[in-house]
């Protein structure tokens, strides 16, 4: 193929100097340098603007950061080409393959990069916790240590280095690491999880497998913290939330029912009662008239009717300071209503 190159050059005007191999290998050079250049002026007066014209910023960001090192790139190749081109092997030959590997890899590394940035936005408005902030970061630090050793195991392969060796204790190593951290990246999978399966996010009332009730206050790398009505913070490790029961109180919505349990003496006028009683709740302007309250008749109990009154408020901070006020208002309806509230009781039988 060179062959025939030199031989159509020298047909041409002064083409006994392109045939020497150093005017050669300069002629490829400047022909790959305007290529580069070619290469910068497609990218910003063609693809940067019909980026522009997409709905995502994913080719916007891939462009921008990808066009530089493409140039590079292509000053290397052409460097190569007039390295072959002298005939000249070996070191040189090695060296310019390893830097076009090193710049090959890097322009892998920045559209990954750019994915993972734009991933990243995404996943950072759907969540309120502040783990994205240290999950992001953490992501980038891993693929760039991911690359650095396919770099350097890939230029060692160009000097004809056996990296044999090097990947068995790259191998033990990290199985050595593995063990060493298996806690840590326990946790570190189940807030993960926690965060893409939405478990639960911060402000939400949850109660734990363990019993402990309280607010998600933030969701970290390791641990999440739990705010009780104590105003007391306990951390929980994330790979025991992702592995245990969470009941959320406030999915799938934030209403809430709550409930008052109590009873009244035999001979009370079941209908009455629960007239009485959803009287006190459809006053109060904080219950919810939809769902509707009711007041369910339970049982008969050892001593007593047990009736028990449902209720629905608009947030699960309301519900248990409306349980307690609407357990004294249930009360003094019963007493104003004359219907008795029984005390517990116990008939004995004695045999002589």
């Amino acid at each position: 193929m060179k062959e025939i190159i030199f031989n159509w050059f020298g047909t041409l005007p002064y083409g006994n100097y392109l045939q020497n191999k150093y005017v050669f290998a300069l002629l490829i050079l400047v022909v790959f340098v305007l290529v580069a250049k070619l290469s910068l002026f497609v990218f910003e007066k063609f693809f940067q603007r019909w980026a522009k014209k997409t709905k995502t910023e994913v080719d916007d960001i891939i462009f921008e950061r990808t066009k530089t090192p493409i140039f590079y790139l292509l000053l290397a190749l052409g460097i190569k080409f007039a390295i072959l081109s002298l005939e000249v092997n070996g070191i040189a030959n090695q060296l310019i393959n390893s830097l076009m590997a090193i710049v090959f890899v890097f322009i892998v590394a920045r559209v990954v990069d750019v994915i993972i940035d734009v991933w990243g936005k995404s996943f950072a408005k759907r969540t309120k916790s502040t783990f994205d902030d240290i999950l992001l970061p953490l992501f980038h630090k891993i693929v760039k240590v991911i690359f650095v050793v396919i770099t350097i195991l890939w230029v060692l392969k160009i000097w004809n280095i056996d990296i044999g060796p090097y990947l068995a204790g790259a191998g033990i190593l990290g199985i050595v690491i593995g063990f060493a951290l298996q806690d840590s990246l326990k946790n570190i999978i189940g807030g993960v999880t926690l965060v893409l399966d939405k478990t639960f996010e911060i402000g939400d009332k949850v109660k734990i497998e363990s019993g402990e009730v309280g607010t998600i206050h933030d969701i970290g790398l390791r641990s999440t913290k739990l705010v009780t009505y104590d105003n007391e913070v306990i951390y929980i490790p994330n790979g025991y939330l992702a592995n245990s029961r969470v009941q959320n109180y406030t999915r799938p919505s934030p209403k809430i029912r709550a409930h008052v349990n109590f009873g009244v003496e035999y001979g009370s006028d079941v209908t009455q009662v629960q007239k009485v009683v959803l009287g006190i709740l459809e006053k109060d302007k904080e219950i919810l008239s939809d769902p509707e309250s009711t007041v369910q008749f339970l049982e008969m109990g050892d001593s007593a009717l047990n009736f028990k009154a449902y209720f629905w408020v608009e947030k699960w901070g309301m519900a248990y300071s409306k349980k307690l006020e609407m357990t004294e208002a249930i009360y003094n309806a019963l007493n104003k209503a004359k219907i008795g509230i029984p005390f517990p009781t116990r008939t004995v039988h004695l045999v002589k």
